[in-house]
């Protein structure tokens, strides 16, 4: 009795005093730990029957009653009725209100109180179901069917289209075993109709997503064709997209029409987009009347910014000028459906409101919003563009008309992005001066405009090498608009034109930090740092522009070129190779690749690019100097001849060429042609030496008259060139003086050293020639192979094909100046 706690006294007279309280005597929830009751329990005391009445009479009437007479009767009452708990006939009275505490009234005399029920242990085991019965195998497979379009689902949503299409071929086979099944128990009044249309369904999407059109168009055919499928008859919408992907265009239109007759005018919606979708069709026919019915109805309805775009598209087709300022007047009337950008603007103090405003700036609705107005704004800038020309006289007044159009419309901002498309297509017409001209108009405009017009008229000016007006306009851009990275970088060329390296990179680097996706600065970073000679800050700049434009030529090339001059071949040639998969037909980088090859040893490799690079380009005249050397070194001078023969054809000046020919048929033996050959060279050149010499050899080795001629001219021809010596030695002797007495002898010096080191390269060359003393065999392989250079040089900065070549400074011109004009 703990736990029995008393009602204290009421110390206000409140009618409704008590009723809330609880007893915990009556919580019989709590009767396991109630350590009085457990003790009761387990006690004899707890187990002892109940008290009851053996007759008639009292609660006491079981117990005899002494009175002063000293008898001991029982006492009864006046009408011998039962009293409280007494019993009668062996039967314990009815005690109603009190089932709930364990009590029964049926409960029989001498059993044990037990209201949790403690006395009759734990409750049996439930009975498993059994799963040999038809009824419960039905309900297992149907699981199962549904769990496998489930996991068919997940996979397409994985992008994983082979497994769903198998996960949904699988479905189908559980689904018909299901039916079969089904009718085998005679149940098969209870097929499941949605189950069968859900597998048919998703087995027809998955084929289609895996291009398997003729299996897919199968099963919606079965879908289409069962009476019992409710709203079948819209899935004739994918049957007519399966068409149109095959470029059934026919089959197409007749599944929209028989689909949009199935759709009720409840469901305009639907209704609208298939229609568009026809008017898509007929322009793929080129039926463009029968696709302008379809999109005028749509934008008599419901108009939208693709179908005004569309229609527009039709009109241009048909040439009619009237109705394409029409369809675009309804272009730019079109609704967005979207609220103004001053709605998530703080318009006042209240900090729950602006936390609101903040909390919805950027969340996914919005988003949605800038989308819609950012497409909206494309086909309203591409329309303007492509009918600027077409409905006027010229382009230039159609664009000013659509730009008095777009004034007085809800994208009136567009309006100078307008005026500076206007100035490129100048500037695609070659008319500079008038995409100047427009462009100068903007000087005075709000800070965007006359930003992106001054980068516009900076890149035109760095095209023209007016490189004063193209740094002044630059200043303008940045002054208007400090972020704008093409002005940046514009300003950054200029410096970098005048060759001062460390301020070019800095700009490049400020264009950087205000768009760090600016691809045109970092490539311009990195041919700074090139020229700077800070070559491992140069390899990072392209490592990061490569990881941003994974198949860019130019970057692997520079990366090749960066590794070349850091001494690394190997790298130098691994990025080549990853460059000849992006471009396979660049023959300067065939070239390169063949050259580095060569320099580490493998003349086969390096054969191998170099004839690549001969056969897309067979005018190099390095790479034609490198394979007639390599084929005499290989001793199939026959072969050697065709190469020398085509530089011949390049340089007919250059006498060397032909003396190479010469030398090959005498090589391989045939000393008759030898000799014509060189009889040739000689009516052309009648004073070069070696000529002469090996004609007097030939001549005389093969007993020829003409040997004396040939020896008397030789004589001549050399004592002219010993006077002719002497003049330019003498000549050298009294410049060396007077540079000596002069006051600019350091310059000269200079100059002098550029022309010996330009001599001694002129004989490195001439080396494959004999010299005047020595015998027509002396030329040896080793001096042969010491005449090839570097076809591209260290100064390259990226590759140039063979069709096109350019300076350095053009090319970095074209890279980094790409991008600045204001996106069409």
């Amino acid at each position: 009795m703990e736990n029995v706690h008393l009602v204290p006294g009421e110390e206000e007279d409140d009618l409704y005093t008590g009723y809330n309280d609880y007893n915990p005597t009556f919580d019989s929830e709590d009767l396991q730990n109630d350590v009085g009751f457990q003790q009761a329990v387990r006690t004899s005391h707890g187990r002892r029957p109940p008290m009851t009445a053996k007759y008639p009479g009292t609660a006491i009437g079981g117990r005899p009653i002494g009175t002063a007479y000293g008898s001991r009767i029982p006492v009864g009452t006046a009408m011998g009725r039962p009293m409280t708990g007494a019993v009668q006939d062996g039967a314990a009275r009815p005690m109603t209100a009190v089932r709930a505490a364990g009590y029964s009234s049926s409960i029989a005399r001498g059993s044990v109180f037990d209201p949790l029920g403690q006395s009759k242990g734990p409750a049996p085991p439930l009975e498993r179901q059994n799963e040999d019965t038809p009824e419960e195998k039905i309900k297992i497979l149907e699981k199962k069917v549904n769990d496998l379009i489930e996991e068919s689902c997940l996979a397409h949503a994985r992008g994983d289209l082979q497994l769903s299409l198998e996960k949904a071929k699988e479905a189908g086979r559980k689904e018909r075993a299901l039916v079969r099944q089904r009718e085998q128990t005679g149940t098969s009044d209870h097929i499941n109709l949605d189950l069968t249309y859900s597998v048919l369904f998703n087995l027809a999407n998955q084929y289609a997503n895996n291009d398997m059109y003729t299996e897919a168009l199968n099963t919606y055919q079965v879908i289409v064709k069962n009476k019992m499928f409710n709203n079948a008859g819209r899935l004739k919408v994918n049957m007519a997209n399966i068409y149109f992907k095959q470029k059934n265009y026919t089959k197409a239109i007749k599944f929209y029409r028989m689909a949009l007759d199935q759709i009720s005018n409840a469901h305009n919606a639907m209704r609208i987009k298939i229609m568009q979708n026809i008017g898509v069709v007929f322009i793929h026919m080129g039926q463009y009347s029968d696709a302008i019915t379809s999109f005028e109805y749509i934008m008599g309805e419901s108009p939208n910014i693709k179908t005004g775009f569309n229609l527009i598209l039709c009109y241009y087709a048909i040439g009619d000028r009237e109705r394409m300022k029409k369809a675009f007047q309804k272009l730019i009337c079109v609704p967005l459906g979207i609220d103004d950008e001053d709605k998530y603007i703080p318009a006042n103090d209240d900090p729950h409101a602006n936390m609101v405003i903040e909390a919805i700036k950027n969340d996914k609705l919005h988003q949605m919003e800038r989308e819609r107005k950012a497409l909206a704004e494309k086909y309203i800038m591409t329309s303007a563009k492509l009918i600027a020309p077409a409905i006027e006289s010229s382009f230039a007044a159609g664009f000013d008309w659509c730009v008095d159009m777009v004034k007085g419309s809800q994208y009136v901002e567009l309006a100078n992005d307008l005026e500076i498309n206007k100035a490129i297509t100048y500037l695609r017409q070659r008319d500079f001066k008038q995409a100047v001209e427009t462009l100068k108009m903007f000087e005075k405009k709000d800070s965007r405009v006359k930003s992106a017009a001054a980068t516009n008229l900076s890149f035109l000016y760095f095209l023209e090498k007016d490189y004063e007006q193209a740094d002044r306009y630059a200043e303008l851009a940045m002054s208007a608009d400090r972020y704008n990275p093409a002005a940046l970088i514009n300003k950054g060329n200029t410096v970098f034109v005048k060759e001062d390296y460390e301020k070019a990179a800095e700009f490049y680097k400020e264009a950087l930090r205000n768009d760090s996706s600016c691809t045109e600065a970092l490539y311009n970073l990195g041919l700074t740092y090139k020229r700077l000679g800070r070559l491992e800050e140069a390899l990072d700049c392209f490592l990061k522009l490569h990881a941003i434009l994974r198949n860019s030529a130019q970057v692997m090339y520079q990366l090749a070129n960066l590794y070349e001059m850091l001494e690394d071949p190997h790298q130098a040639i691994e990025w080549l190779m990853q460059l000849t998969s992006v471009t396979p037909t660049d023959a300067q980088v065939l070239a390169k690749l063949g050259d580095l090859y060569d320099n580490e040893g493998d003349k086969s490799q390096a054969f191998q690019y170099y004839y690549e690079s001969y056969r897309y380009f067979p005018s190099n005249i390095s790479v034609i100097e490198w394979l007639g050397a390599y084929y005499i070194d290989t001793q199939f001078c026959e072969k050697a001849i065709q190469y020398f023969d085509r530089a011949t054809l390049i340089q007919p000046t250059q006498v060397k060429w032909q003396l190479m020919v010469a030398s090959c048929y005498r090589r391989s033996g045939n000393y008759q042609k030898a000799l014509e050959t060189y009889k040739d060279i000689h009516r052309k050149f009648p004073e070069n030496v070696e000529c002469l010499r090996f004609l007097v050899r030939l001549c005389t080795d093969m007993g020829l008259k003409e040997v004396q001629d040939y020896a008397t001219k030789l004589k001549k021809v050399e004592k002219m060139k010993e006077i002719r010596e002497q003049r330019v030695r003498s000549g050298r002797e009294s410049s060396a003086r007077g540079r000596r007495e002069g006051s600019a002898g350091s310059d000269s010096g200079q100059s002098n050293h550029g022309t010996s080191a330009k001599g001694e390269r002129i004989s490195i060359k001439l080396k494959t020639l004999p010299g005047s003393n020595e015998p027509y065999e002396a030329s040896t392989h080793q001096e042969i192979d010491a005449s090839y250079a570097d076809p591209l040089g260290p100064q390259m900065q990226r590759p140039k094909t063979a069709a096109k070549k350019r300076t350095e400074e053009d090319e970095f011109a074209d890279e980094e100046l790409g991008d600045d004009l204001l996106p069409e």
